[in-house]
């Protein structure tokens, strides 16, 4: 049999056939691993790493053409898009979650969700700290009315607020909406009820903790513009430098960034925070839409801290679904 195989792979025919199958294996593995070196014309490069991990879904579709055409050149082409993604994405199946945990987070854009059931499941994950985003003033009163027997802390600045079991001080909105020569002559009470970002310092018994609720500005896919990212990664820019400039040792971002972790438009952020999902959870974890996730873009973000365990919540209403996780000092 193996002398029947090694035979078969010596004759030129196997590596002559499928050569457009063979090309696009190529191109998939390059796309995987210069994704960064694409230019983001109309937002191109943007969007094709907010679905990178999806591009996966190839390698067998094309497996099978190749097996089908008895192409040894479009199976070996393949080598390099499996061991692309592999790389990638590979170290996120298992996993990585341990028992413990000091603090429990949570997270979530609650949309059109129903204010005080949604308000009851959050609290029931037995969370510390819980972020909310995209909060209106017909329900901002009825989270504030059911999860106060939980939470006696609170903050609330625009369309986002932090419930906390502990102390919040030195709350101040993040101004990441408004930018160009007119943004600093809009006054600061026109601003707060659309504010997307707050920073709060969270007292705990083991020193302070600075914590950054954000929702950035939303993308859009448009027939001739492209993929419009700019609200978006204005908004990254100015949350990123918020927290550049933060010496606190231990931080969290609690946000919905309407991009995935791979996004060009977090590449500094990512130097100085990491993902609970990526070290502490199993899978991608994806948040969005949440009728069927294909994305991952709420996320719970640190430094200073060690991750235990990372996951998401069931839907509750949401477009999004919640994310959780359980951190130690």
């Amino acid at each position: 049999m193996l002398r029947n195989v090694l035979r078969a792979c010596a004759r030129p025919e196997p590596w002559k056939r499928g050569p457009v199958l063979t090309a696009l294996a190529l191109l998939l593995g390059l796309l995987l691993l210069l994704h960064a070196a694409i230019p983001d014309l109309a937002g191109l490069g943007s969007l094709l790493e907010n679905v990178l991990p999806w591009l996966g879904v190839f390698i067998p579709v094309l497996l099978t053409g190749a097996l089908w055409r008895r192409s040894l050149s479009a199976v070996t082409a393949l080598l390099l898009p499996a061991v692309a993604w592999t790389t990638l994405f590979g170290g996120l199946l298992p996993d990585k979650s341990h028992s413990g945990g000091d603090l429990t987070v949570a997270t979530h854009n609650v949309g059109t969700a129903d204010p005080a059931p949604t308000a009851r499941t959050l609290a029931a994950t037995g969370a510390d700290l819980l972020a909310l985003e995209e909060l209106t003033p017909q329900a901002t009163p009825l989270y504030e009315k059911t999860l106060a027997p939980t939470y006696p802390h609170h903050a609330i600045l625009g369309t986002i607020g932090l419930w906390s079991k502990l102390p919040l001080s030195a709350t101040h909105p993040i101004d990441i909406m408004n930018y160009g020569p007119l943004a600093a002559t809009k006054p600061a009470a026109a601003k707060l009820p659309e504010n997307r970002a707050l920073h709060t310092t969270v007292t705990t018994p083991h020193g302070p903790l600075a914590v950054y609720v954000a929702h950035l500005g939303s993308v859009r896919l448009m027939p001739r513009k492209g993929f419009w990212t700019s609200s978006r990664n204005i908004g990254a820019a100015a949350l990123t430098n918020a927290i550049t400039a933060d010496a606190t040792p231990r931080l969290l971002l609690l946000a919905d960034l309407n991009g995935t972790w791979d996004d060009r438009a977090f590449t500094t952020l990512r130097t100085h925070l990491h993902s609970t999902q990526q070290t502490s959870g199993t899978g991608f974890g994806f948040t969005w839409p949440a009728a069927f996730p294909v994305a991952r873009i709420d996320q719970i973000l640190y430094r200073g801290l060690k991750p235990n365990h990372s996951w998401t919540l069931p839907q509750t209403g949401s477009d999004h679904l919640p994310v959780a996780a359980t951190l130690t000092w």
